[in-house]
């Protein structure tokens, strides 16, 4: 399923970006659609575990697949 929003990286930073709003532009380039990146990103930028910050990736993922 990443493989997905990794191939279409510069469609998906809009919704990465609505979703963690904290994430910056230097962010989203560095990321670059890897998906170890945006959850460890996640972390840093908003305190949280790496679990927590798993947790809420994974959930995203199931949302934006169902609406794919």
């Amino acid at each position: 399923m990443w493989e997905k929003f990794k191939g279409s990286w510069n469609q998906t930073k809009g919704a990465v970006k609505e979703q963690w709003a904290k994430l910056t532009d230097d962010d989203l380039l560095a990321i670059e659609g890897r998906r170890d990146q945006l959850v460890g990103k996640i972390q840093t930028r908003y305190g949280i575990s790496k679990e927590e910050a798993e947790a809420q990736v994974s959930s995203w993922e199931q949302r934006r697949f169902r609406d794919m």
